[in-house]
């Protein structure tokens, strides 16, 4: 029973840390490269010459590109664990990811009962302009189907994305009525701060979810927009984010740092030392400011975090950070795959290296997150002191670690609800997400009188109506019967349906400040700003 419930606490965890992995870390793209072709050189390899052979030798027709990126992909191996080969459409998904913006119609959609349903419309998108809504069914696009149990996500954006400016005819189902709508496509932003608001009269809270080309100037809008709400204490909250683009992280620090103190500065086997320092008056120089951290916190996120330590700028609350000190560039090679590799460290205002070490090979380097729970390291403080490096001082004399990850301040433990495993079956059947969004389509013109997220995380008053109908939802579609829950996990499921459905009207924003209520790491970080 102790394996099932360390199981249910860690799982979602561990898909993170996968996605960390395949996540792209690096500050800068090298779209051209100085490479014509990644084996083409004056004299020829030996790999080259194996090519060659078994191009012209091998009594099977073969795929010489496969060959190439199986051969590439061995070489990578040999490096660091964040040093990664794309295949071709991999590298353009790894770009596109942090470019803040892709071509599409501008929508968002989850399947249910195999078909495609808009939970989402972007105001001023390319749908919102055709007149597409929340609640359409989406059951063909140019006359290709998407309905039935082989339609993939993958295969829906493959259908609904497309060069801007092009059109996508789709079909789609309105109050149980047939019609087609033409979209033409656009460039749909896409959001790293994911929610920013007032939490009380002076203390604003802003969410980043990874660092983009578009999140500096993401952050600075909202930055702004509290500061005119009266802001003067900020949480910034990094909790989760795999990092980014450095630039963008070097230039919010700036906004936090007065003077031309030190940032960051890095340097490589090949890669002189070139140091990043503040260069401009920022917009929040003064003022309590506190940063959220955890174990899935990497690169960027800790470029920010340990700039702002140093300089005994921010309170670090949370648990100690991914632990991710490499700088890569990315190289396209001539076939359109890319390498992502490792050019440089980085080192905080005080000369601390962040990265753990990955001797051991990538496995272990990976793992080593997932053994953070069991030996306790992410439920007691006390565990952390033995998993520090070389210590370092700060200007006020306040002491921080190298060599593994930027140390919280202050720890808060991992939340460690559990569910009975029989409850498991709701969350993995995306029971959850249907009922809400089925509540939200039958409730919306009472959740629309809410003035604002703020007025509905505050005022929502249909816990009770929402809880009966899903307990009865659980039970006919799951055949879950939730009244085993105890008072708590209630109170906890309770609030995460209530957060769902504040996303539909307010997105994230309405997410977080529902979920934010409960959040132990916040009341931490508003006992500190107090």
């Amino acid at each position: 029973m102790m394996g099932n419930k360390k199981l249910q606490v860690w799982l979602p965890l561990l898909f993170s840390v996968v996605l960390i992995a395949g996540m792209f870390f690096g500050y800068k793209l090298n779209k051209g490269g100085n490479s014509k072709g990644f084996f083409k050189t004056s004299r020829p390899t030996s790999l080259q010459e194996a090519l060659d052979l078994i191009r012209s030798k091998y009594v099977d027709p073969v795929s010489l590109d496969s060959l190439q990126g199986g051969a590439i992909q061995e070489m990578m191996t040999e490096l660091d664990p964040h040093s990664v080969y794309f295949p071709p459409v991999e590298s353009k998904e790894a770009i596109e990811d942090l470019q803040g913006n892709f071509d599409g119609i501008g929508v968002e959609f989850n399947v249910f009962t195999d078909t495609v349903n808009v939970t989402y419309v972007l105001p001023g998108g390319p749908s919102d302009v055709a007149g597409l809504r929340i609640g359409d069914k989406i059951v063909a696009v140019n006359d290709s189907s998407l309905v039935g149990a082989g339609v993939t996500n993958s295969k829906i954006r493959e259908f609904i994305r497309g060069k801007s400016g092009s059109s996508a005819v789709l079909t789609i189902v309105r109050d149980a009525k047939v019609q087609k709508v033409n979209v033409k496509r656009g460039s749909i932003p896409v959001p790293s701060v994911d929610a920013a608001y007032m939490i009380n009269a002076k203390t604003g809270y802003i969410k980043l979810n990874k660092f983009t080309a578009t999140s500096y100037e993401e952050f600075m809008q909202a930055l702004e927009d509290l500061q005119k709400q009266g802001m003067n204490e900020l949480i910034y909250d990094l909790r989760g984010n795999g990092g980014g683009f450095m630039n963008e992280a070097i230039d919010m620090a700036d906004e936090f740092l007065d003077g031309d103190k030190l940032i960051v500065y890095t340097e490589g086997v090949n890669s002189k030392k070139r140091e990043y320092r503040a260069k401009r008056p920022g917009l929040f120089e003064k003022g309590k400011l506190v940063i959220l951290i955890d174990e899935l916190s990497a690169s960027a996120s800790e470029v920010l975090a340990g700039a702002l330590q140093d300089w005994d700028r921010a309170t670090i609350i949370g648990r100690r950070s991914f632990g991710k000190g490499l700088v890569q560039e990315q190289y396209e090679l001539s076939d359109g795959s890319a390498i992502r590799l490792t050019v440089a460290r980085y080192y905080s205002p005080l000369g601390r290296s962040i990265q753990r070490p990955y001797d051991k090979g990538k496995k272990v380097y990976m793992e080593e997150i997932s053994e953070r729970y069991y030996n306790g390291e992410v439920l007691y403080a006390d565990s952390n002191k033995v998993n520090h490096g070389k210590e370092y001082k700060t200007p006020s004399g306040h002491i921080v670690y190298g060599g593994g990850g930027i140390m919280p301040d202050y720890f808060v433990p991992i939340d460690t609800s559990t569910y009975p495993v029989s409850i498991n079956r709701i969350f993995t059947s995306g029971s959850i997400n249907s009922f809400v969004y089925s509540y939200y389509l039958k409730n919306r013109p009472v959740i629309d009188q809410y003035k604002n997220a703020t007025d509905y995380a505050q005022h929502f008053n249909q816990s009770s109506q929402m809880w009966n109908e899903f307990v009865q939802h659980a039970a006919s579609k799951d055949s879950v019967n939730l009244s085993t829950l105890n008072a708590k996990q209630q109170q906890t499921l309770q609030r995460r349906l209530e957060a769902f459905l504040g996303r539909f009207r307010w997105r994230n924003n309405g997410y977080y400040q529902v979920l934010n209520h409960d959040d132990a790491v916040i009341a931490k970080a508003m006992e500190m700003v107090k």
